[in-house]
């Protein structure tokens, strides 16, 4: 990697430190360190700011209402999927595939929609640890398709296709190479699997939904996909549980003839129940909902206008 010149370098420079040292370390005194890390991160659950808004929609309380043990147990969560991830490449294995099978709640109606043969859509949220599930999809079904938003500098975005790729994983990147839906969609032709992330639109092209009370786009692609090409769509919830990891498959959503912007929200309700029920496992740090994204678009132009 050149030599750093922004924070984007460095950010990258602390990733791939992270994947050559975390995982030599032993766990326990890494996980440890994630703690105390995530604890000042977060100012012992004072902040960050956005984090605390996302969950005050989640909790149905005001920002400024929302317990600081909450906020301080999703950054712990945040940061233990880091150095889960950081693992991962070490751990991964039969044996770790096996241990995950036996927690996933649900398996059946992916078993189910696997002998259909008509491919299989896996929507998930920003929660718990989704490469730890992906590892298992990718063994159980023999690889599956995903998508990756292009992340700066190139070094970082590398190395994470590298990583998911050694789970088995196949990656499509969001830009900045041929459009995936292409890609995505013949995979589901051939009976294959894939797995996106449902709650935040990246293209903004997404469908508005009601989450939590209040409104937000997301992206349209699962629900299209699953429409088109007749494969299940399934929302699955993801969380961390004790020292073992959650994963609860939802029934097939309906998808045949039916409106897309009314499977979005199907989908939404899904994801919403699962983040309900594990409000510290939602690692989402972002504005989401519309009212924050319209309120950073004004502050920016205020600074704009400052400056």
């Amino acid at each position: 990697m050149r030599f750093p010149r922004s924070r984007e370098d460095l950010a990258a420079l602390g990733y791939l430190a992270g994947w050559k040292v975390v995982g030599k370390l032993p766990e326990r005194p890494v996980l440890w360190a994630a703690k105390k890390a995530a604890d000042r991160f977060s100012a012992d659950g004072r902040g960050p700011a956005q984090l605390r808004r996302n969950l005050a929609r989640v909790t149905g309380l005001a920002p400024e209402d929302v317990p600081d043990a909450l906020v301080k147990a999703s950054m712990r969560s945040y940061l233990r999927y880091w150095v889960e991830a950081f693992r991962l490449p070490a751990i991964a294995g039969p044996e770790l595939a096996q241990r995950i099978e036996g927690m996933i709640r649900g398996r059946d109606l992916l078993e189910e929609s696997a002998a259909a043969g008509d491919g299989i859509i896996l929507l998930v949220t920003h929660s718990g640890n989704w490469d730890m599930a992906g590892m298992w999809a990718a063994r159980r079904f023999g690889g599956f398709t995903t998508v990756a938003e292009r992340l700066r500098p190139e070094e970082l975005y590398d190395a994470f296709v590298e990583f998911r790729e050694s789970l088995g994983f196949e990656i499509l990147p969001l830009t900045g190479g041929e459009p995936p839906m292409a890609g995505l969609r013949a995979k589901l032709e051939s009976g294959g699997v894939i797995a996106l992330v449902g709650e935040r639109d990246f293209g903004g092209r997404g469908a508005e939904v009601d989450f939590f009370g209040e409104k937000t786009v997301m992206p349209i692609g699962a629900a299209q996909l699953a429409r088109d090409t007749g494969a299940a769509l399934h929302v699955a919830g993801l969380w961390f549980d004790g020292d073992e990891w959650g994963l609860k498959v939802h029934p097939r959503i309906p998808a045949e003839g039916r409106e897309i912007a009314d499977i979005v929200q199907d989908s939404a309700a899904l994801m919403e129940s699962d983040i309900a029920a594990h409000p510290a496992d939602w690692h989402m740090l972002q504005p989401l909902w519309t009212a924050d994204k319209e309120e950073r678009r004004r502050r920016k132009a205020r600074e704009a206008g400052e400056s």
